[in-house]
């Protein structure tokens, strides 16, 4: 490493010197490449890998710190750390700057890569850069082609009709956030829900089991755990059959209260429904009411907030206890995606079918009720009766036979009754759906099907993958250059020898990001992963948004699981421990046009004023000096300009100045205010942690501290060093609160800063806590421990490869305590007594306290209440 003294002044911190030297000598000894080891215990830690969307932004930047922080830390606890690094290179949104770049999605994605990758090595992550790889080269998915042809093999994959967001102008599928208004975000043309031929992974065989698996991690957040079981949603209930009168077919509904099923007054059914088509043939008002409803939304988040509407179709079903006729409705929040297609409604005690009954003037019938309510039925009331079907008091009313019957004893009695007269069954059903992987766009894996007349879907024989996604084409994004390329379209039927078609949907990006923690184990692996992968998984610590709580985090359990199934891995679960930070947020800044928008402009380009406790007062426009508003602090976005680039904030701090304000300004699972104040008080801590080290070795030499020759001053900072140590080791190691162990090592540097003792032993007490403290900051701020370890007399080295400081218990013990010392419970002083003094001792220097004497003067004591260690209070009146 260049020498320190090179940087100009002795007591200089130059981070840009500092920063490049480390990083040369690590990069000269591949120190963040490792292999497996199994003589040393492994920890594998992971961040969710980026999507290479053109620059870093401080979400990345917190995340991948936080990563860090962790993997250091484990490192010098001896551990063989494995910290990777790759891209999840596919998605939509390369596509959509392609258009707009005039580029292939390639060209933009790798061009993004290398930047992106450059960033991360500028702040000096201790990243295995060997085992890097992007999502969208053949050598990686091709294996996943390969598990999908099995999976096919299995029945494990299957394609069915499934209903998609249609732009009938760009002839083309959208997503549910391409979905504006209604319309197609390009063309601007009403969104038509089509049913096409999807693929899925049934990983509704394996609902159960992620349910379960849930209970074995206790590492995960328990909100995390939450949503997934939640998102599974197992509920246990009766599939009932109704009869239609003058139809073969029947409507088959599943319900959780089969208690209210007396309450039934209509049946609501999808627009897609076979026996709402059948109807409509005969119905121009309903077949147009179905064109319509062509047009709606198909996410449950949508059906939940759009307006209620229906229309009859003439049909009626026949309760299966009363035998009365119940009208069947067309509703559109109904779709035939979801369950049965079919709903029975209970308006009594629905907030959805009671809105749908009162528009269109249904019956709405009270079936629940709960002892002692004098008041008539209300439909205020439907949650009060309705929500916990396990409340002791609530019974069915208005039920013929179910009259008195709580929830349990109703359900048992309508099974058995259905169940005879093969009206109905016991079923346990799941809110989790089968995973829909068909893509209708170009920028993804190909999907590994080929299509025969003859033979029908047929998958790609193994010894034919991968097959490889053309990256050099021209892309408009109306049509897929796949489907619009004949020449990669036709092929021949593997089995049959006929011609034959590839598909041309693509793989969900979330396949990609289903399984990449395992091929970060097997690099070069001819398979998915090979006997490696056993060593490193599971994943000791994961990190990653929240935001990612239930279809990544969800996936990715599956996925682990087909993974198991197949002999590949042997552990049930992906990640022992999950870790969600919290976002960035900053301050926004805008000027008001005319028309009432709003230009929102970079906090970057305006100059703030603050009052002395650094709050914004004002701001103005850098440009013209004029002012501009002051808006909300939210998160960090392109909509409002208020992201900070990470490296203009290297370049101007250093690397370890923003990856020590990342990690001091709040607790890792809250959200992180972005204050440039602040980072430039984290420049000042390690400028003057610089000069205290600097300034030290200056110095005389000095010897071993010798713990028997020590004087209190002494004594009471090499106290405050381990307890320090014990402080650091804990919030790193256990609790991951990185805030509140950088906050230590600020405190125990200010010690440091008023500690003036120049003796042998004070100079010996300041080496020691100097050279813990680079140790215990190395995790945080690498680059600057890499110089101060040598300045401190070491000669150069991989300081993550040193020991982790321990704690000397015999530093912790004190030789006097402070106890505060209360009369009548409001504090009159404090007094020191030997760390062993008796209860009487301490009585006694509290009463000799002047200002405790006159104020017992005159008052009889009639208790003293000593607790060791902290208070002396006396009781007196």
């Amino acid at each position: 490493m260049q020498d320190i003294q090179d940087q100009g002044s002795h007591n200089d911190y130059s981070p840009q010197v500092v920063e490049s030297a480390a990083q040369q000598y690590w990069n000269a000894r591949g120190a963040y490449e490792v292999k497996e080891d199994p003589s040393r215990p492994k920890f594998y830690c992971l961040a969710m890998l980026p999507y290479p969307s053109g620059a870093l932004h401080m979400g990345h930047v917190r995340n991948y710190t936080i990563t860090d922080v962790i993997s250091r830390y484990q490192r010098m606890n001896g551990k063989n750390v494995l910290q990777p690094m790759g891209w999840d290179a596919f998605g939509l949104p390369a596509e959509n700057a392609a258009i707009k770049n005039n580029t292939a999605p390639a060209t933009w994605t790798y061009k993004n890569i290398d930047h992106m990758r450059d960033q991360l090595k500028s702040l000096g992550y201790a990243i295995d850069w060997s085992r890097e790889f992007a999502t969208c080269r053949p050598e990686y998915y091709r294996w996943e082609q390969l598990m999908f042809t099995r999976l096919m093999k299995k029945g494990l994959a299957y394609r069915k009709n499934a209903v998609v967001n249609w732009d009938p102008i760009d002839q083309t599928v959208l997503a549910n956030e391409q979905v504006i208004d209604g319309r197609g975000w390009r063309s601007g043309a009403l969104v038509e829900k089509r049913e096409i031929p999807q693929w899925f992974l049934k990983i509704t065989d394996y609902a159960q089991e992620l349910l379960d698996g849930l209970d074995t991690l206790p590492g995960w957040p328990d909100a995390v755990k939450t949503m997934q079981r939640n998102w599974i949603g197992r509920s246990e209930g009766l599939e009932i059959h109704f009869a239609v009168e003058g139809e073969a077919e029947q409507l088959t509904v599943f319900t959780t209260r089969p208690d209210t099923l007396m309450g039934v007054t209509f049946v609501s059914i999808a627009g897609e429904h076979p026996l709402a088509l059948k109807a409509a043939k005969s119905n121009a008002k309903l077949a147009a009411f179905l064109d319509e409803l062509k047009h709606g939304g198909i996410s449950e988040a949508e059906l939940e907030t759009q307006e209620k509407r229906g229309m009859p179709t003439g049909l009626y079903a026949i309760h299966p206890i009363s035998g009365e006729k119940v009208p069947v409705w067309v509703a559109n929040f109904v779709l035939m995606g979801y369950g049965t297609g079919a709903v029975m409604a209970v308006p009594g005690h629905d907030e959805r079918d009671f809105e749908f009954a009162h528009k269109y003037r249904l019956p709405i019938k009270q079936v629940i009720a709960v002892d002692g309510a004098d008041a008539e039925y209300d439909p205020q009331h439907w949650k009060e009766w309705y929500s916990d079907k396990t409340r002791a008091d609530m019974r069915v009313v208005n039920s013929g036979d179910l009259d008195g019957k709580s929830y349990r004893e109703a359900f048992d009695f309508l099974a058995k009754k259905l169940e005879a007269g093969d009206k109905g069954v016991r079923r346990v059903n799941w809110r989790l759906r089968d995973w829909g992987v068909s893509r209708q766009r170009y920028w993804g894996c190909p999907i590994p099907v080929i299509y025969c007349p003859k033979c029908d879907a047929v998958p790609v024989p193994e010894d034919q993958l991968p097959v490889v996604l053309p990256e050099d084409v021209a892309f408009s994004g109306v049509q897929s250059p796949i489907k619009a390329d004949p020449a990669w379209r036709k092929t021949t039927c593997p089995q049959c020898g006929g011609a034959a078609e590839r598909e041309t949907d693509t793989f969900d990006t979330f396949m990609e990001s289903s399984w990449y923690y395992a091929r970060y184990t097997s690099p070069g692996a001819q398979g998915q992963v090979d006997e490696r992968a056993n060593y490193w998984l599971p994943v000791d610590q994961y990190v990653g948004g929240i935001e990612h709580a239930i279809l990544h985090l969800l996936y990715f359990r599956f996925y682990h699981k087909l993974m198991r199934d197949a002999g590949m891995v042997k552990s049930d679960e992906p990640a022992t421990n999950l870790l969600c930070q919290g976002m960035v947020i900053a301050e926004t800044f805008y000027r008001e046009n005319a028309d009432g928008s709003k230009d929102w402009i970079n906090p970057a380009d305006v100059e703030i004023h603050r009052d002395d406790k650094a709050r914004v007062v004002g701001a103005v426009l850098t440009s013209d000096g004029k002012p501009v508003q002051i808006g909300g602090i939210e998160k960090m976005s392109k909509s409002k300009n208020n992201g900070v680039d990470p490296q203009t904030m290297v370049e101007k701090f250093g690397a370890d100045t923003v990856r020590l304000f990342s990690m001091f300004a709040a607790p890792p699972e809250q959200s992180l205010e972005w204050n440039e104040a602040g980072v430039e008080g984290m420049a000042r801590f390690l400028r003057r942690f610089w000069r205290e080290v600097t300034t030290h070795v200056g110095q005389p030499d000095h010897p071993e501290v010798d713990p028997a020759a020590l004087d209190a001053g002494q004594k009471a900072l090499r106290r405050q060093l381990h307890e320090t140590i014990q402080k650091v080791s804990d919030d790193f190691g256990r609790r991951h609160a990185f805030n509140t162990a950088i906050a230590a090592l600020m405190e125990l540097l200010n010690a440091l800063g008023k500690f003036t003792d120049q003796s042998d032993q004070g100079r010996a007490v300041r080496h020691e806590a100097l050279e813990t403290m680079v140790l215990l900051l190395n995790p945080v701020v690498p680059h600057v421990s890499h110089a101060l370890w040598q300045e401190l007399g070491h000669p150069q080295r991989v300081l993550d490869d040193q020991p982790w400081p321990k704690v000397d218990a015999d530093a912790l013990v004190r030789d006097s305590l402070t106890l505060a010392v209360q009369v009548n419970g409001k504090l009159r002083g404090t007094i020191e007594v030997a760390a062993h003094a008796s209860k009487e001792e301490a009585e006694a220097l509290a009463r000799a306290l002047p200002q405790v004497a006159a104020f017992l003067e005159g008052q009889a004591v009639r208790k003293v209440i000593v607790v060791p260690g902290k208070i002396v209070n006396i009781v007196a009146g």
